[in-house]
């Protein structure tokens, strides 16, 4: 598998990153030994978790196959802190609890370092220059090779990597950032995506495969053993469920016939082979839905494809992007 740099670092990781959401919950060890098999198997190293997947089985799940499944220096663990199960507070960035959450996702990675360690959220309740001495201490300690953000809009982006910059005595900058990107969801191209670029932040897609839907299986109904048809996870794919989402389901599969491919592969070459786009995070429930990811590996779409689809899922951005005149 093709390798790229994470953002504007020494770091390169395989072009398509493999998720963990489910592991621990609706991904067992035997699924998730598969699933490590097989993207290991096709030349994939990026392996994104967080400490909050499965209440931290996600992690632990993952340190079980380290070792003993893969070689540790064959991958690039990313994980994520700071999300916690508080009604009151959905969010903590203080420093305290980053590098308590840090330690503790090392103790289930079994681990020593993380080669990514990235801030799930914004917490506006934290300084931001506190939640980012954190990622400096991790990496300064050797806890964490590189450190990044997720979740963060276009200036809370901008602010974060621009304190890193200048701060006296920082020496961490910003890596990634990772986002919710795929033909349903082009918020990121309006703000966030422009500043990782200027500033040199990888951008690794969540959910490039518009939560499943974008795979066409919703097209006529919603299938039992899907995320949609999830009474826990429903909710997550509903949004993506309307008229305009269903247009471009169309065009992905119009696109796909066209090219004798799968409308799976299509949507995830697009979102690869965006500008500033370093590897899409794949959620795959099993080794096929893995295997049929990943080949999407010796697919280019023709520029002409990807004006079409680029047009049909063009986001409305206005005011102040467009439809501007100084008066």
């Amino acid at each position: 598998m093709e390798q790229r740099h994470l953002g504007r670092t020494g770091l390169r990781v395989s072009r398509i990153g493999l998720g963990t959401l489910t592991w621990g919950r609706g991904t067992d060890e035997h699924d998730a030994a598969e699933l490590m098999k097989v993207f290991w198997e096709a030349g994939g190293t990026l392996v994104d978790t967080a400490d909050v997947y499965g209440d931290g089985e996600a992690e632990y799940l993952l340190g079980q196959l380290v070792e003993r499944l893969v070689p540790r220096r064959d991958l690039v663990i990313a994980t994520k802190a700071g999300s916690v199960p508080d009604p009151d507070r959905r969010f903590n960035g203080s420093r305290g609890h980053l590098l308590s959450a840090l330690d503790a996702s090392l103790e289930r990675l079994g681990t020593d370092y993380v080669d990514v360690w990235q801030v799930h959220a914004f917490d506006p309740e934290t300084p931001l220059d506190e939640t980012l001495q954190a990622l400096d201490i991790a990496v300064s300690s050797g806890r964490a090779r590189y450190a990044g953000v997720s979740n963060y809009s276009g200036w809370q982006l901008a602010k974060a990597a621009t304190w890193q910059l200048a701060a006296p005595g920082v020496r961490t900058r910003l890596a990634s950032t990772q986002m919710e990107y795929s033909l349903l969801q082009r918020g990121v191209e309006r703000e966030v995506l422009p500043a990782a670029l200027d500033l040199g932040v990888g951008l690794l897609p969540s959910s490039p495969l518009g939560r499943g839907v974008l795979t066409g299986k919703y097209r006529n109904a919603t299938p039992v053993d899907s995320r949609g048809g999830s009474e826990q996870l429903a909710p997550f794919v509903e949004p993506y469920l309307d008229e305009t989402a269903s247009r471009i389901v169309d065009a992905v599969a119009i696109a796909a016939d066209g090219l004798a491919t799968t409308p799976l592969e299509v949507a995830l070459a697009w979102v690869r082979d965006r500008p500033g786009v370093v590897a899409p995070i794949v959620g795959a429930r099993n080794a096929q839905q893995l295997t049929a990811a990943l080949s999407v590996e010796a697919l280019s779409l023709p520029d002409e494809i990807c004006r079409a689809l680029d047009d049909v899922s063009a986001p409305i951005h206005r005011y102040p992007d467009q439809d501007w005149t100084e008066l």
